[in-house]
């Protein structure tokens, strides 16, 4: 097969049995993955009280982990029964292209969070005027078509190139290990993707921090009462946050630092983890830690009608 239309996956050589017993975590892992987070966005959808807009982007999280997740699982669940590990550039583009998204996204609807905590706790009195569903629906959208855009682009050029090779040492695709094995000058496409990285990575991070620095401030100058519950709707979020960056973090340092000493099981378990702990961490953290979302789903596993009504 021409080195260019397929790349193999080089990692599912010789697992021998352990396929089965991966093949069934992962599996189990997944299904436990699309229940945990419907019943987040089903609770928001059918919860009228939490038609509010800290909820709607709890329930944008478990949405995007929803898409992030099956742009994974189902490959890999697959390649994990299958004999023949390889995958036609076009689904490797699409899977890299899903997985990318999923990422940009992710670190959006994060820093939309925290821009509403902060409002939220620096202007009690003018939230609802300042923060409203129409202009969180407006900046989500402009952030996913930029990064969309961006992502897109790189994409485009990625499948012009030359390949010199046709063997991923990865799980799924990943647009970088594609780059890697190109035989040209690939500079354009790196200074494009620590572009994308700046902008979609970095940048958001960073207005995060400065969101919950301003916020911690704040917190210092007044009541213990205001303090604790200012603790309660943000530690959440800081949480989820802390996860997300240190899975990120992971995966761009294995990507571009090749001389890590570090078995191959623990290797891939580190590329993996923003795909594997934040969609199961995030409804469990807002699903237990914040309370209106907690009683919702508590009556609703009482009542199964109750949710509609409420």
């Amino acid at each position: 097969m021409d080195n260019g239309t397929y790349f193999y996956f080089m990692l599912f050589e010789n697992l021998g049995y352990i396929r089965y017993a991966l093949f069934t975590t992962g599996l189990i892992l997944y299904c436990v993955i699309i229940l945990f987070n419907a019943v987040i966005i089903i609770t928001v959808f059918c919860g009228r009280t939490l038609h509010q807009p800290m909820y709607i982007l709890i329930s944008c999280l478990s949405v995007n982990s929803v898409y992030g997740t099956a742009g994974f699982f189902p490959r890999v669940l697959t390649d994990l029964l299958s004999d023949t590990h390889l995958i036609s550039r076009e689904a490797c583009g699409l899977q890299s292209f899903v997985i990318y998204s999923y990422i940009t996204n992710e670190n959006t609807i994060l820093m939309l969070m925290a821009l509403d905590r902060f409002v939220a706790i620096s202007k009690p009195l003018q939230y609802h005027n300042i923060i409203t569903p129409r202009l969180l629906a407006l900046l989500f959208l402009l952030n996913w078509a930029y990064s969309m855009l961006c992502i897109g682009v790189i994409a485009v050029f990625t499948s012009g190139l030359k390949m010199c090779g046709n063997k991923l040492w990865k799980v799924y695709c990943q647009n970088y290990e594609v780059v890697k094995l190109s035989c040209v000058n690939s500079i354009i496409i790196n200074i494009m993707g620590l572009y994308l990285l700046i902008t979609t990575v970095i940048i958001p991070l960073s207005l995060i921090i400065y969101s919950y620095v301003k916020i911690l401030i704040i917190c210092r100058r007044s009541s213990s009462q205001f303090t604790r519950k200012s603790f309660q709707t943000c530690v959440p979020h800081i949480v989820v946050l802390i996860n997300v960056s240190v899975s990120v973090i992971s995966e761009i340092t294995l990507s571009r630092v090749v001389n890590l000493n570090m078995s191959v099981g623990l290797s891939v378990f580190l590329s993996l983890e923003f795909l594997l702990i934040p969609p199961i961490l995030n409804p469990l953290v807002y699903g237990l830690g914040l309370s209106d979302i907690r009683r919702k789903i508590f009556a609703s596993a009482r009542y199964p009608c109750r949710l509609l009504k409420v």
